[in-house]
C-alpha cells in the first residue's frame, strides 16, 4: 500500500512512502494518478476539489481549497487554508460513551507515599525559588550525587533549574510558585531541597503559603544568603533527605494509581495515523483499569474541540472545556496574535498543513474515553479518567505541567524525533519506523509498526507492558541521557 485513506469521508490520501509523478495509486477498485512529486506523510487529492471546497481527513474538514485542486496533485500549503476563526459559540451535544470498566489484575511496583500517592522514582530534587541560585543548586547535586550515589534505593538526585522566581507580578509569579510548589508535593521525589536566596519575590516565607502543608522530614529549606557555605549545608541537608528516602521500598500497586501525561511535539504526516491513535488506545486501557491520563496542549485542540466537548461527562465539565478553548483564543487575541499560526516548520515538511489537521490528529491521544474534568495551569489531578489540562503546545512548557500535575509519566509522540526530557520519565514514541532506527538513543517505542501489518491492539498492549516497566524502575531513554528540565509559563510584564 503506497497511501493511505484514513476515513471513508475523506477527498485526500496520506503518502506511506515516497510517490513519483505519473506513479498510480489504487485503493479498491479505483485508481488515481500522481501528478507530481509527492513526499511521505503528505497528502494527495482523491478527486477535483473546487475553490472554497473544503478539504477533508480524519472523515473532518482540515481547511479549504484555495485554488482548484485535480484529483492525483499534492495537496499542502500552497492550495489549502485554515477554517478557523476568532470565539465561536458552542452548543453542548453529548456523545454517548461506550465507557467498560474492567477487572484490571495488572500492577507495577510503586512507592507509596504517606500522602497516599504513589511515585514511580525514588528520587531527590533540588528545587531553587529562583533563578538567581540556579547554579548553587547544580553545585549541590553534583557534590552530593558524589557523596551518596551508592544508597541503596535512591534513584537520583536532580536539580529544576529555571529563569523566574522574581521581579514577576500577578498571574506570572503565582505560576512559578504553584508549578514549583506541585514539583514540591510530587510523589515521585522521596525528598526535596528548596533553596531560595533570600531576597526574592518567591523567598520561602512567601513560597510555603503557597506550598501549604509538608511533612518536614521530606522537605527541607535553605535560604543561600543566611548561612555562610550553602553548598556544604545543602549536602549536608541532602544527606538528611537520603536518610529519609531510603526509608521507601518498591510496593506492588494497581494501575488505577497511574496517572499518565499525553504529549506529543515535532509532530509529522503519520502522527495522526500511528502514534497518537495508539497512544489513544493505551489511554482508553488504562482508564478502564481505574487510571488517569491528562491531555494539554490547547492551541493543537483548535479545530477539533468539539470532539472534547461533546465527550463532557456533564453540561459543567462542557462548560469548562469552553472556557479553556476561549481563554487560549483571548491570549492569543490579547497580543495580535492569529490563533492559527501554527503548525510548525518542522510540522509542514513533515506533511501536516494546517492547525485543524494538526489538532485532529493531536487530541486522538485522548481515546475514546468520556472526559471527566478540566484543570487550570497548575492545578493537580483530583479525578479518574481522562482530564484536559490547561497549557500551550510549547513542549517543554507543556510536559512540565503535565509533571506538576501529578503525572508520574508522560507519553510523547514524535516524527521528526526529539530528546526532550522533563522532571518524570518521559516515553518517545515513535510516529515512523525510521525515524526510531536513527534515533535509537532518543527513541523509546515504535509505532512506525502499525504502517507494516502489526495490529492496533497488540500493540496497545505492548505499549502498556512498557509503561509498567517504566513505572516500576525501568529508565526511559532521555532518563538515560541525563535530560531533566523544566519551564514554567509566562505571560506578562518583567520587571
Amino acid at each position: 500500500m503506497r497511501a493511505l485513506i484514513i476515513h471513508a469521508n475523506d477527498n485526500v490520501a496520506v503518502a506511506l512512502d515516497n510517490i513519483k509523478k505519473g506513479e498510480t495509486l489504487t485503493f479498491g477498485s479505483s485508481s488515481i494518478i500522481a501528478l507530481e512529486d509527492i513526499d511521505k506523510g503528505h497528502k494527495i487529492a482523491l478527486r477535483d476539489i473546487k475553490k472554497g471546497e473544503n478539504v477533508i481527513k480524519y472523515g473532518f474538514p482540515i481547511g479549504h481549497a484555495t485554488c482548484d485542486i485535480k484529483a492525483g496533485e499534492w495537496v499542502h500549503s500552497h492550495n489549502l487554508k485554515t477554517n478557523l476563526g476568532e470565539i465561536l459559540e458552542y452548543e453542548y451535544h453529548p456523545q454517548q460513551v461506550n465507557f467498560n470498566p474492567v477487572q484490571c489484575d495488572k500492577t507495577f511496583n510503586g512507592y507509596r507515599r504517606k500522602s497516599g500517592r504513589v511515585g514511580v522514582r525514588n528520587e531527590i530534587w533540588i528545587i531553587p525559588t529562583v533563578s538567581c541560585v540556579n547554579r548553587n543548586a547544580e553545585l549541590i547535586a553534583r557534590r552530593a550525587i558524589e557523596e551518596f550515589k551508592g544508597v541503596h534505593g535512591i534513584d537520583g538526585i536532580y536539580e529544576f533549574k529555571h529563569p523566574y522566581g522574581c521581579s514577576q507580578l500577578g498571574s506570572d509569579q503565582l505560576n512559578t510558585q504553584k508549578i514549583l510548589a506541585d514539583l514540591v508535593n510530587h510523589p515521585n521525589a522521596g525528598g526535596v531541597l528548596v533553596l531560595g536566596l533570600g531576597c526574592e519575590n518567591n523567598n520561602i516565607e512567601e513560597f510555603k503559603k503557597v506550598l501549604g502543608d509538608y511533612d518536614p522530614g521530606r522537605v527541607k529549606f535553605l535560604v543561600a544568603q543566611e548561612v555562610e557555605d550553602e553548598i556544604e549545608v545543602g549536602v549536608k541537608l541532602i544527606g538528611e533527605l537520603v536518610e529519609y528516602a531510603s526509608q521507601f521500598k518498591r510496593e506492588e500497586c494497581p494501575l488505577s494509581e497511574l496517572v499518565i501525561g499525553l504529549k506529543c511535539g515535532g509532530s509529522d504526516g503519520f502522527s495522526g495515523i500511528t502514534a497518537n491513535p495508539l497512544v489513544g488506545a493505551f489511554s482508553d486501557k488504562l482508564i478502564a483499569c481505574g487510571g488517569s491520563t491528562v491531555l494539554t496542549e490547547v492551541p493543537e485542540m483548535f479545530g477539533a474541540e468539539t470532539i472534547l466537548m461533546n465527550r463532557a461527562k456533564n453540561r459543567e465539565v462542557f462548560e469548562k472545556i469552553v472556557k479553556l478553548i476561549n481563554d487560549f483564543k483571548e491570549y492569543f487575541m490579547g497580543y495580535n496574535q492569529p490563533i492559527y499560526e501554527n503548525p510548525s516548520p518542522g510540522n509542514k515538511k513533515g506533511g501536516i498543513t494546517t492547525l485543524e489537521e494538526k489538532s485532529l490528529g493531536c487530541t486522538q491521544k485522548g481515546g475514546s474515553s468520556q472526559v471527566v474534568d478540566v484543570l487550570e495551569y497548575g492545578d493537580t489531578v483530583k479525578e479518574k479518567g481522562l482530564i484536559l489540562l490547561s497549557g500551550p503546545g510549547n513542549d517543554m512548557v507543556a510536559s512540565t505541567a503535565l509533571a506538576a500535575a501529578g503525572c508520574q509519566i508522560i507519553l510523547f509522540t514524535t516524527g521528526r524525533g526529539t530528546p526532550l526530557g522533563t522532571a518524570v520519565p518521559t516515553v518517545k514514541i515513535a510516529t515512523n519506523s525510521e525515524v526510531f532506527n536513527k534515533k535509537p538513543h532518543w527513541m523509546d517505542f515504535d509505532a512506525g509498526r502499525l504502517l507494516s501489518g502489526e495490529t492496533m491492539e497488540k500493540l496497545a498492549e505492548e505499549l502498556l507492558e512498557y509503561v509498567i516497566k517504566v513505572a516500576s524502575g525501568m529508565p526511559t531513554k532521555s532518563e538515560i541521557m541525563g535530560f531533566r528540565e523544566i519551564a514554567i509559563f509566562k505571560n506578562g510584564v518583567t520587571l
